[in-house]
């Protein structure tokens, strides 16, 4: 991450001299390295949001622990620096924020430096808690949260709510069938402050990172309960979106630079399908389920929690 921080340096130290191309680049590069963690913590927080298509009835209530498992795909753990920007930053294959720890060099006005290493994150767990509970009309709502935690420079804390409806009471006849169809939708959103350690002229400094993952998802649920065994279907659309801005001034070379606006960035939305298959198994009032989810960034979901339907 000091490296990280250098980056932002070098687009300080040029910034008096870049034209607005150059710093869309340098922007470009940054987005690059940093969005596959975005684009993967919007796919966990996409996840785990049902294990059955069928609401719960009116005063019907669930509390579940959920785990969403990502699986970093060896596409979000490298890019090239020549193809992530216009011609102000030239170089090879470099890792993402997800990758290996060896990076790759990149040329910028001629000078040469190295960019940031990845931390080599084969996978990323994402935890949260669920409670939901059914109202009128085959209607439930979906309140997820996860209270700030702190580790290591880093807090996180997250909020989301869904909705989750029984379509097939509005149609005659087919509301018979022995299966339950419902549309599901739900938000997410993901806030982080990190605390970053940087070197420049050999003097150690700090700076407050924040990391903010929105995600959006709309599935259509298909679900069959045999005893106490359900087994369930979702084809739905992901949407995240991610910012991510470093605050404070620098000192470079004797001057100051207040790099707010510079190191603010707001990452293009990353829109995908989504496809996922799991199970429930209940017994009395305790439930275990498991899913999951072919997607750009696969998914694996396990929980455990308390449902009185």
């Amino acid at each position: 991450m000091k490296k990280l921080l250098t980056l932002f340096a070098v687009f300080c130290f040029g910034f008096s001299a870049m034209a607005q191309t150059e710093i869309q680049d340098g922007k470009s590069l940054i987005e690059a390295y940093i969005s596959p963690l975005g684009n993967s913590l919007g796919t966990a927080l996409n996840n785990g949001w049902y294990n059955t298509a069928k609401p719960h009835h009116l005063g019907g209530f669930d509390f579940t622990i959920t785990a969403n498992l990502v699986l970093v795909l060896a596409d979000a753990k490298t890019f090239n620096i020549g193809e992530s920007n216009g011609n102000t930053f030239s170089g090879g294959d470099t890792p993402t924020i997800l990758g290996n720890k060896s990076s790759g060099p990149a040329t910028f006005n001629g000078n040469d430096f190295d960019m940031p290493d990845g931390f080599n994150i084969p996978m990323l767990p994402v935890p949260m808690l669920q409670a939901g509970i059914g109202l009128i009309k085959n209607t439930e709502i979906d309140i997820r949260f996860m209270p700030e935690i702190e580790m290591k420079g880093v807090s996180t804390g997250l909020f989301g709510i869904g909705v989750k409806h029984d379509i097939l009471q509005w149609l005659p006849i087919v509301d018979k069938i022995p299966i339950d169809v419902s549309f599901q939708a739900g938000y997410t959103k993901l806030s982080s402050q990190i605390m970053l350690e940087y070197d420049v002229n050999g003097v150690k400094e700090t700076a407050e990172a924040t990391l903010d993952v929105r995600a959006t998802t709309f599935n259509l649920l298909l679900s069959k309960k045999i005893a106490m065994f359900t087994a369930y279907a979702g084809l739905g659309y992901n949407s995240t979106k991610t910012t991510f801005n470093v605050d404070g001034t620098y000192n470079i070379a004797g001057m100051d630079f207040d790099v707010e606006e510079l190191t603010k960035f707001e990452f293009e939305s990353n829109n995908n399908l989504r496809a996922n298959i799991g199970f429930r198994f209940q017994i009395a009032v305790l439930a275990i389920q498991a899913n999951y989810t072919f997607s750009e960034y696969p998914v694996a979901t396990v929980g455990l929690g308390i449902s009185i339907r």
